[in-house]
C-alpha cells in the first residue's frame, strides 16, 4: 500500500459522536451510522456525496494501545459551513495539515489488517510520524459494511 501524501484543508463535518474503545468499535459505530444515515439528508450545505468515519485520540501510540483504549468516534458528512445545523446534530472541525492517504478495496474484514500495516509497518519505515489530528475514512454514498467487497479512503494525519 502506497499512499497519497495531501496537504487538506480545515474540513467541517455534521454528524454523531459516541465515547467508545476498540472493543465496542463495531457495535458503536453501527449504532452511531443507524442514528445518523437517516438524518444525513437533513443536512445543508453538504460537500460531495462522501460519509466520514472519524477517530479523535487524546492521544496515538499504537504501543500503549489496548483493546480499551477510548476515543471519541464520529459518523457524519461534510459541509461547507456551519450556518444551519439541524437539531440533535454536532460539529467537528478537522484542523489542516498533511494526511497519508491509502486507499483500501476489500473485504470489510480486511481493513483492521490494512489498518495495522499502516501503522505497524508503512510509518514507522516512511519520513513521517503522528500527527495529533483525527484520523478518518471516506466512504462513498453507497458504502455498506454488509457489502462483499468496499472502497475507502484511509486518511492518517502525518507531518
Amino acid at each position: 500500500m502506497t499512499p497519497k501524501i495531501i496537504q487538506s484543508k480545515a474540513i467541517l463535518i455534521v454528524g454523531l459522536k459516541d465515547n467508545l474503545t476498540f472493543m465496542t468499535n463495531a457495535q458503536g459505530t453501527a449504532n452511531l451510522a443507524r442514528q445518523f444515515m437517516p438524518r444525513r439528508h437533513e443536512v445543508l450545505n453538504r460537500v460531495g456525496t462522501q460519509k466520514f468515519s472519524i477517530q479523535v485520540y487524546d492521544e496515538f501510540n499504537l504501543k500503549n494501545m489496548t483493546p480499551h483504549t477510548e476515543y471519541v468516534k464520529w459518523v457524519g458528512v461534510e459541509v461547507s459551513s456551519f450556518e444551519t445545523i439541524p437539531e440533535g446534530l454536532e460539529t467537528l472541525t478537522i484542523k489542516e495539515g498533511n494526511y497519508a492517504v491509502f486507499n483500501y478495496k476489500g473485504k470489510p474484514e480486511g481493513f483492521l489488517e490494512a489498518w495495522q500495516f499502516i501503522h505497524a509497518n508503512w510509518l514507522p519505515n516512511s519520513e513521517y510520524v503522528l500527527d495529533n489530528r483525527p484520523h478518518f475514512e471516506k466512504l462513498p454514498e453507497n458504502y455498506h459494511p454488509s457489502n462483499a467487497e468496499v472502497e475507502e479512503e484511509i486518511w492518517v494525519p502525518i507531518k
